[in-house]
């Protein structure tokens, strides 16, 4: 699983094994290491983020933090999405 980014705790990866067809961009969020079933976060074609859920029940707060962060990085994100898995889908 790539690493995109830690915060903190925290681990920011992609899943390598995204299903076919491939699911739209989305970033998971773990406690220190990628585990299978983690917080999933979408990122629209803005840049914006939707919790698609939270089973790594971060607190909000820390989950906030996180959100903005994938936020102001989400071309970052998304270009290494693109490196990766060789296309690009939104949610939205």
């Amino acid at each position: 699983m790539p690493t995109i980014l830690r915060i903190g705790r925290y681990v920011i990866y992609f899943w390598s094994n995204e299903n076919n067809p491939r699911e739209p961009v989305h970033v998971h969020v773990a406690v220190r290491h990628a585990v299978a079933n983690a917080t999933k976060l979408w990122i629209t074609k803005d840049g914006k983020v939707l919790i698609a859920n939270n089973n790594s029940m971060i607190p909000i707060r820390d989950l906030d933090g996180i959100i903005d962060i994938v936020e102001k990085r989400s071309d970052e994100i998304i270009e290494a999405w693109l490196d990766h898995f060789g296309e690009v889908r939104y949610i939205r």
